[in-house]
């Protein structure tokens, strides 16, 4: 049998790790070391296990409530092969109830019944361990025999949301893009629900604002160039407000940006256009269009031939603007809504096939 040490990482640190790791060192075989909430360990707390787990002195077995993608060095996960938990059934929940009330020393000498489960269930999140401390509460709770469970009495019991949000876990994660991606998709039903599971949670609601500004000109861009101004306002408006009264504005500016038309277009023409800078770099600018602040570059030719566009009728003189190798190269392509169809209507009034709009 290996030597099996447990750690907690709530309460232990590198100089635990390595006496555990010295001592493996030291004996015959493998060790095996077993640490909980391994996600509360820091970069360096986790470096130090590396090289014991490469080794093959120990043999890690880490336990965390959170998603290891973001709460577990690469390198450490790398060497690891991940076993997820899944949250319990309501069946398998209500069948734990039916036996700690059975065999529980306390739990069964109680009359209780269980009149309503569902905020039980809802609040334990699929964790038995969370059931049977709220079940346990609210059946001290009440005093009365028969102990009747209710809703209602165990949100007044536990006293906390019902919602199950974490700001820095993949909770966090899911529910921001489920966010994110029901506003993009037009569905202001949806975008309000998860802004109210982000307040429920707790959430910074100035974070909430900021990812609207984005996705404003992301998803929405020149299809309604109203909506970034609608974005903006509402972030300086949360910074002024605060909560709980912030809720409103970041409601009207979600069911808005939900509810507006959409083109990713600007988006893509500025990644488009970033992706050929890195691959021919630093292109010449055209003459015509350098600054020239001095003679002896305008000696030079800096400036020379440059059409100053409001000398022209309508405000345009065609010209090149685009280093010679990219010439005629289309990054803006208008999205298919009515405002960039006269967008692009008027693009291609003004240069004609030279840009193929």
């Amino acid at each position: 049998k290996a030597p099996f040490h447990t750690l907690s990482a709530i309460s232990s640190g590198v100089k635990d790790v390595r006496e555990v790791i010295t001592r493996a060192a030291s004996g015959r075989g493998r060790t095996i070391l077993f640490i909980d909430e391994i996600h509360r360990f820091n970069k360096a707390q986790q470096d130090a296990l590396l090289g014991a787990v490469e080794k093959g002195v120990i043999t890690l077995i880490g336990a965390t409530t959170e998603n290891p993608s973001f709460e577990v060095n690469s390198a450490l996960l790398s060497r690891s092969q991940v076993y997820s938990l899944k949250a319990l059934t309501e069946e398998n929940l209500l069948e734990l109830l039916r036996v700690a009330m059975e065999k529980d020393e306390q739990l069964s000498e109680r009359t209780i019944e269980i009149k309503e489960h569902r905020t039980l269930l809802n609040i334990s999140g699929g964790d038995a361990r969370k059931l049977l401390n709220l079940f346990e509460l609210v059946v001290d709770n009440l005093p009365e025999d028969p102990a009747v469970i209710t809703d209602d009495k165990v949100v007044q019991v536990a006293q906390q949301r019902v919602a199950q949000y974490d700001k820095d876990g993949e909770q966090h994660y899911d529910i921001i893009s489920a966010f994110i991606k029901s506003i993009r998709g037009s569905d202001p039903n949806a975008g309000v629900y998860y802004l109210a599971r982000m307040i429920e949670g707790g959430e910074d609601v100035k974070f909430i604002a900021r990812r609207l500004v984005i996705l404003a000109a992301e998803d929405i861009g020149n299809a309604n160039p109203t909506a970034l101004v609608i974005a903006t306002n509402c972030f300086q408006a949360v910074q002024m407000i605060g909560y709980p009264e912030s809720r409103i504005i970041l409601s009207q500016c979600v069911t808005y940006l939900a509810s507006s038309p959409k083109s990713n277009a600007a988006y893509m023409a500025i990644n488009q256009a970033q992706q050929l800078v890195q691959k021919t770099g630093d292109l010449a600018v055209p003459m015509a269009i350098r600054n020239a602040p001095t003679k002896l570059m305008k000696e030079q030719g800096y400036g020379k031939g440059y059409k100053y566009s409001h000398d022209y009728p309508g405000n345009f003189a065609q010209q090149e603007f685009l280093p010679e190798e990219i010439q005629g190269t289309v990054f803006y392509d208008p999205g298919k809504n009515a405002r960039e169809e006269d967008m692009r209507k008027r693009l291609k009034a003004l240069w004609g096939g030279k840009y193929e709009y």
